[in-house]
């Protein structure tokens, strides 16, 4: 197959620029839709007459349903055409949006959990995307857009929860669905201009492998998501973890024997790529951890002492630098790719993204602390992101590219999930019974994400550089 930006120079170059914003597009609208309720969970709650548990269902199913649609869409993706892929991931957004947004307007909760399912279906983009750039972009441009869709996943989780405080406030929380509705059919008109993909000759999909993998992606994350509620010594949540240990055993076993497998398991463990996995999961585990303890500290009633009693809005405001410098990272960390390499840019992202959250550790009891340390946490997590694309890409084989980004997407999600509910144990593990956190709750929690970042930095020494099979 012909390389769709060879014939002219000038007119491959525009194919490249209109593709690359289509894929960009599509990744930020995913990423957007993913934390879009977080903010405004509260306000959910509220509306439907659920307590705050059931309302935290919002985000737990979107991460479950994306959970078991990044690998499967990433394996069929590589098989049988990436475009295709990105288009059913599109539909299920669009869908998936309107949906909640007819729900939310009828109070209809159950509705609302559907809705949240079908959106969470649209995780399996992040990686086609990587494997439509790689096929679509030429190869000096390729870093900087392989660094520019990595950074979405961060930009847009971020930008996410800074829209929904004021568009919860002025236009009321179905909005917030009308507008990823938008964002995603903006993407799906553009998958019109995306290159197509000749499948693999006698291609098929390991089923059994996606049914074992899926079941062990829904123990695991339901178990992490729901472990503060049920109580993390409960017999329900040891079952889930149970069920995850064995379910995986069996995925394992499975894919030895599979003549296709879901998921090359040299994917997993291969010295290219473990140390680049295990990096990804800790970072998770720590923006997640961050992007969670700030609004709830700065919604916190100054009754506490601590807390600014700020509205989804306010804090939605308060979390511009974040998204803003997230943005600034991805060409940023490119640059400082050319002259040192992706994992130095990782590396630095870790760091920064310590000192960040220590200074919040410390330094809370003014606003313009957590302008200065979100300001310096988006440049963090932005450049660590950014750099997770090129490590996977550039160590993998072509017709790898799409299992490879999906199933360290795959960890971005469980560490975002077990990032989330560390700093809501953490914080809940301080309060008097019946009450609200203490601010040193808040302060061991800030800590311990910044030994979380500090960790991925440590993790991170030991990224191979090198394509797999090179010496």
């Amino acid at each position: 197959m012909s390389h769709p930006t060879t014939a002219t120079p000038a007119a491959g170059e525009a194919r490249a620029s209109i593709i690359v914003t289509a894929l960009l597009l599509a990744s930020l609208g995913v990423a957007i839709a993913q934390t879009i309720v977080v903010t405004a969970l509260p306000v959910f709650g509220r509306q439907l007459g659920v307590p705050a548990g059931s309302a935290a269902w919002l985000l737990t199913a979107f991460m479950l349903s994306s959970g078991l649609a990044t690998p499967i869409a990433g394996r069929v993706g590589d098989l049988f055409g990436h475009r295709t892929v990105m288009i059913a991931g599109l539909v299920a957004l669009t869908a998936g949006s309107v949906v909640a947004g007819v729900s939310d307007l009828a109070g209809s909760y159950p509705g609302l959990l559907v809705g949240r399912v079908l959106q969470g279906l649209s995780g399996g983009v992040f990686p086609v995307a990587f494997g439509l750039a790689r096929m679509s972009v030429p190869p000096g441009r390729l870093p900087g857009v392989v660094a520019a869709l990595s950074a979405m996943f961060g930009v847009g989780g971020a930008l996410g929860m800074v829209l929904a405080g004021p568009i919860t406030g002025a236009l009321g929380t179905s909005w917030l669905f009308w507008t990823t509705a938008a964002i995603a059919a903006a993407a799906l008109f553009g998958t019109a201009f995306l290159p197509g993909h000749e499948p693999h000759q006698g291609a098929r999909l390991d089923l059994l492998g996606a049914l074992l993998l899926s079941g062990t992606l829904v123990c695991l994350l339901l178990a992490i998501s729901q472990g503060s509620a049920w109580g993390w010594a409960s017999a329900a949540v040891w079952t889930l973890f149970a069920a995850a240990v064995a379910l995986a055993a069996l995925f394992v076993a499975a894919e030895r024997r599979a003549a296709a497998p879901l998921i090359d398991l040299r994917l997993v463990y291969a010295p290219q790529l473990l140390p680049t996995h295990l990096a990804t999961l800790v970072i998770g585990i720590g923006m997640f951890a961050a992007i969670t303890l700030i609004p709830q500290f700065t919604q916190a009633p100054t009754s506490t002492g601590y807390g600014f009693g700020d509205s989804p809005s306010q804090t939605g405001l308060l979390m511009v630098p974040v998204a803003l410098f997230m943005v600034v990272a991805a060409p940023l960390g490119t640059r400082i790719a050319r002259l040192t390499s992706s994992r130095t840019v990782f590396q630095i992202g870790a760091v920064l993204a310590g000192v960040a959250l220590a200074g919040l550790a410390f330094v809370h009891g003014e606003r313009w602390a957590f302008y200065v340390c979100g300001a310096t946490l988006g440049l963090a997590y932005g450049l660590a992101f950014a750099s997770l694309g090129a490590l996977v890409v550039g160590v993998v084989e072509h017709h790898q590219t799409g299992a490879a980004t999906g199933l360290n997407t795959i960890l971005r999600t469980i560490g975002g999930a077990v990032g989330a509910q560390l700093a809501a144990a953490v914080i809940t593990g301080s309060a008097p019974a019946g009450g609200l956190p203490t601010e040193a709750g808040y302060t061991a929690a800030f800590l311990t994400a910044a030994c979380v970042a500090a960790a991925a930095a440590v993790a991170a020494a030991g990224i191979s550089l090198k394509r797999a099979g090179e010496g």
